[in-house]
Order: C-alpha cells, then structure tokens, then sequence
C-alpha cells in the first residue's frame, strides 16, 4: 500500500512538473502585452532564437536570420536573443523615431552578455548629463580643430610608414596590418602607447576580445566567448595598472586622453567614477582600430574587383598630387576636403561594411506604431543591414557604386536610409576621425602602389563581419 502511495506521490509531483513547464513555456512564447504585438517568434523559453541569430552568413547580404523573418513577417518582428525579448526593425521610419526619441521613447540599452562584453560602466550603457559630458571630453580627441591640427598628419605619416613597411614583405595580411597600425596610432593618443612587448600583449589582448566578440554566449574554456572574457579581463589589468600609477604622480603633465579623464577623477567632486573612466578607455581602445580596419580592408577588396571605381580614385588622387610644389608632401586639410569622389566612394565602402549589425535600444513605455505595440522593458534592435541593402532604398545594393552618392547632400548624422555611424544623440563621436584615416589610407595607397591579391578575402558574418582566412596582399611600389 505504502508503495503505491509512494508511486502516486511521484506521479502527481511529475504531472504537477510538466504541467507548471508547459504553463511557463506558453508564458513566454504568449507574454501579455496592451496591444498587439509584432509578427514573429519567441523561440525556446531562455534560449529563444540565439543560435539562429549568431549562424555563419558567408555573403555581404543581410543575415539570413533577418531576411528570412522579413519576408515571413514584414519590416518588423519579434524575436529573442540571449533570454531577452527584442523587437527587430527595418522599418526606416521606425528606426528614425527610435534614435530621435534617446531619452523619450528609447534609451540605449543592450543584452546582459553584450554589457558583461564592455563593462557595466561602458559609455554605451549611461544616460542623460553623464553620457553628454563623456561625449564632449571625447570630442576633445576626435572634434574636427584636432583632427585638423594633430591627426590628419600623424594619420598621413603611419599610413606612408606602414605602407612603406609592407611593400618590403613578400605579402601581408592586410586586416591585421591596418589593425596594428591604427592601434599605434590612436593607442598613441589615448595612453601613450609606445610599440613594446608590453604594449603588444595590450593589442594582443584585445585582438583575443574581438576574436568573440559577437559569437554565442558560452563561457567555457575553449569557446570565443570566453576568449573574448579573458581578452577584457587583461586588457582592463593593464589598464587599472596605468590608472594607479598615474594616480600615484600628482606631478605628471598631461600628456594623453587618459590623462585628463584622470584629471576629472582628481576634482573634489567628480562627475565620473573611476569604474566609468576605465570602461571609456577599454571601448575607445577597441572601437578605435577594429571598425576601421574591417572596413578598409573590405574597401581595398571592393575596389581591387571594381576597376572602373579604383580608376577613378587613383585619378582623384594622382590631380591632388600633381598640384603640390613637393609631390612627397603631407596631405593638407584643404586636400582631404577636396576628396569628393573619395567621399563617395568610404560611404559605399560602411554601407556595404555594415560593421554594426544591430543597434540596441529598450522601449521606456507602451509604444504604439503602424498597429503594433512595443511593451514597456523591451529590446528594441535597429537593423542596419536590412536597411542598407533594401533594393527598394537602393539600386542594385549589393553591388559597389560609389556614383551613387553623387550630387547627394553630405551626411553628417544618421538617416533614415544611412546609418552606417548610428543616429541620433548617440551617433558616433569618432566618425570624422574615420573617414579621414580611410581617406589617408586610400590616398596613399593608389599613389604609391599597386596591388594583388595573394590569398583570401573570404567574409564571414556572425553576424559581424570577419576575414576568417585573412586577406593576404603584395604591395608593388609604382615608379
């Protein structure tokens, strides 16, 4: 008799189990909102559609994990990533409203992995006053009177250097090349990077933090994710070593970005914490070299496939030259602000980069729009890529065409149809300070140089854009 009841017991204690599973997943895939929600799929409980979103895409075209839902479902759907419900635009006008409603509608947000990536102090993750005066302090760095004054020359001068270096090797790897070399350069300015072995285990950690930086979250020895964990972790300790010991000097002159953010941490009373001062110089560092390097060099295998735009850059180039007293003279301010069709052809090059894939924020309140509502506490992802490759938006767009931003007004924020920098109060500070080191690089490539293709050029999106076999080039000085 005991034995039965035992049975029962368990019976009635699994029944009751499944029963409360089956209750939580109907929960989560029907969550109760004040409208009607966007078309799409929750996925499964926690895991959602993850492994979905992070699947390899070995093309320049939209995911297809997005694509597919936009043709399922529309310009706008639900989903979830990482345990978090997310609304995915492509709807442009969504997407304006979004980045013009910082603070109103919106606030930036992102997934818990993503800020545990960055730090929970990372300039991505704070609001209002405190966003705005890191904004201006940055500003001093990468604001046009010193880009102008300091950067557009030391930019020309690592470029020819760099150059000048590769074209003495049999080939080069030429993402990790222009990672170097713009690392030097900015880590230059921001801490007072000096080529070492020390120093080249900073970028060596770093180079491990982008190597996972968007790849599924598991953080298992072995796994990118935890590769790019332990890149973070390094890095920041040599970071937190330098803020002590600079800290120590009352004495030091200001030499550096990091300088005066420890400047402010002196004052009586000031605005940041050193947790949010270390998190800043961590994502200069990083977005600093990473983004421009993956765009130029996905911009020099465009145009090594597009002879007719390589032409026309290189005669663009060569009439700058031609009209200088000293043919070996240093780029100048009016020459860069000459560049038109070199303009045109950097916007071709990040609308087909699309080096952000998405673009996080999180709704402040029930928000209604074209029929559907967006609840309060929910991710909110801009879709670049959906956005930049419409054929509806633009002509052809998988296709290289820097002719097709001609007679076009300059874009100097985000669009509705551009948003290749972000938008809104958050597009991106160091945008200028982009486009003139992909302008200086191209200048002094193609009026020195030629070049071919020895190996690779493979992309890969996951959904960030990689070189996974490296695009290896022979620089061949031109007489």
């Amino acid at each position: 008799m005991e034995s039965l009841v035992c049975v029962a017991a368990v019976w009635v204690v699994t029944l009751a189990m499944v029963m409360a599973s089956i209750l939580w997943a109907y929960r989560w895939s029907h969550p109760k909102v004040n409208g009607q929600l966007p078309p799409g799929s929750l996925g499964f409980p926690l895991l959602g559609e993850t492994l979905q979103f992070f699947a390899p895409n070995p093309t320049c075209d939209v995911s297809p994990f997005v694509k597919k839902r936009l043709e399922r479902y529309g310009n706008i759907f639900k989903t979830s990533i990482v345990g978090r419900p997310v609304v995915v635009s492509a709807d442009p006008d969504l997407n304006y409203m979004v980045f013009q409603q910082e603070g109103k509608l919106f606030q930036s947000w992102y997934p818990d992995t993503f800020t545990e990536i960055f730090g929970r102090d990372n300039v991505g993750s704070l609001h209002g006053f405190i966003y705005k005066y890191l904004k201006t302090l940055v500003l001093r760095l990468y604001g046009q009177e010193n880009l102008r004054a300091v950067l557009l020359a030391e930019t020309d001068r690592a470029c020819r250097a760099s150059l000048h270096s590769w074209a003495a090797r049999p080939s080069v790897e030429l993402k990790d090349g222009l990672s170097t070399m713009i690392f030097d350069l900015t880590a230059k300015k921001l801490i007072s990077y000096e080529p070492s072995e020390s120093s080249e285990s900073l970028r060596k950690n770093f180079v491990a933090f982008i190597r996972g930086l968007i790849s599924f979250p598991v953080d298992i020895p072995g796994t990118a994710y935890h590769e790019c964990m332990q890149g973070r972790k390094n890095a920041m300790k040599v970071l937190k070593k330098m803020m002590r010991e600079r800290m120590a000097d009352p004495g030091r002159q200001s030499e550096d970005f990091f300088d005066i953010l420890l400047e402010e941490l002196r004052r009586e009373k000031p605005v940041m914490t050193e947790a949010v001062a270390l998190d800043l110089m961590f994502v200069l560092l990083f977005a600093s070299f990473e983004t421009t390097a993956l765009a130029l060099t996905l911009g020099v295998k465009l145009l090594a496939e597009n002879p007719r735009a390589l032409q026309a850059l290189t005669e663009e180039h060569e009439a700058i030259v031609s009209n200088r007293k000293d043919r070996d003279a240093g780029l100048t301010w009016a020459e860069y602000k000459s560049m038109t069709f070199t303009s045109q052809a950097i916007l071709e090059i990040v609308r087909l980069a699309n080096i952000v894939p998405g673009i996080f924020r999180k709704a402040l309140q029930d928000i209604e729009f074209k029929g559907y509502t967006i609840p309060a506490g929910w991710g909110v992802m801009v879709c670049p890529p959906a956005v930049h490759l419409n054929p509806e938006i633009y002509e052809d767009p998988l296709a290289f065409n820097p002719w097709r931003w001609q007679d076009k007004a300059e874009i100097t924020g985000g669009t509705k149809h551009f948003m290749a920098f972000g938008g809104g109060l958050r597009f991106c500070v160091g945008t200028d300070f982009s486009k003139i080191l992909m302008a200086t690089f191209i200048h002094c490539l193609v009026t020195k140089y030629s070049w071919r293709t020895i190996k690779g050029g493979n992309i890969v999106r996951t959904p960030g854009l990689s070189f996974p076999d490296g695009f290896h080039v022979q620089l061949l000085p031109k007489n």
